[in-house]
């Protein structure tokens, strides 16, 4: 595709899912891979290059991460990917439908339906939570993707280089009447829940959001958000 399309991955000891990841991404042929590690202990920069990506090094912070890729980026729209989130196959031609129809103009973005790769019940029920919060509140979160114009993420300033809740600060900048849903899921790790608690973890999320509207500083929520 794509030529015009750049992938950015922030990564951190992500060597396990990251290959994944980028096998998906390839679905947009000629689209540039970017990952911006954020000093990764394990293969991940290996993983990452042998994917096919180009690999920066960045100081850790997913937000300092994804405004280091995006600026260095080479193309006119940006997609925004978390290491252990892969978009279904059928993705691109669903972006690329984006790209020349609503997001034609530079003023809209879109993201993925967010679904996770586990059978059980929560899931399913926090995928349909997922559904209504992003059509109800307009709150896309960044395992959902975000794919932007290089015009538009520019004109709304970007990712700030917060250790945590940039994807919630980034949308709301973006704004509801500005995002789309694509018809398209993209699949990210249920690991987090499995391990902490489909409960506890998904009240933690909400708890993190809630003192974000609070207006609690970022670097207190993330030590929370563990």
């Amino acid at each position: 595709m794509e030529q015009n399309l750049t992938v950015v991955i922030p990564a951190l000891d992500a060597a396990a899912c990251l290959g994944a990841t980028l096998e998906a991404c390839r679905e947009a042929a000629g689209a540039e891979l970017l990952v911006v590690d954020g000093g990764s202990r394990d293969a991940t920069r290996d993983v990452a290059r042998g994917g096919g990506a180009r690999v920066m090094e960045s100081a850790p912070g997913r937000g300092r991460q994804l405004a280091l890729g995006a600026a260095e980026a080479c193309g006119a729209w940006l997609l925004f990917l978390h290491a252990d989130t892969r978009p279904v196959p059928g993705w691109a031609v669903a972006a690329r439908a984006f790209m020349d129809g609503p997001g034609a103009t530079g003023r809209a973005a879109a993201y993925f339906a967010f679904a996770l790769d586990d059978p059980a019940p929560e899931a399913r029920r926090l995928e349909r939570l997922v559904a209504w919060r992003c059509r109800a509140l307009g709150l896309p979160y960044g395992d959902q993707g975000l794919l932007i114009s290089r015009a538009l993420y520019e004109a709304v300033g970007g990712f700030r280089p917060l250790p945590l809740m940039e994807d919630v600060d980034l949308v709301r900048r973006i704004g509801r009447r500005r995002l789309a849903a694509l018809p398209v899921a993209a699949v990210t790790s249920a690991e987090r829940w499995r391990r902490e608690g489909w409960r506890r973890r998904s009240a933690r999320n909400l708890a993190c959001l809630s003192l974000w509207f609070l207006g609690v500083p970022p670097g207190a929520i993330k030590r929370l958000y563990g």
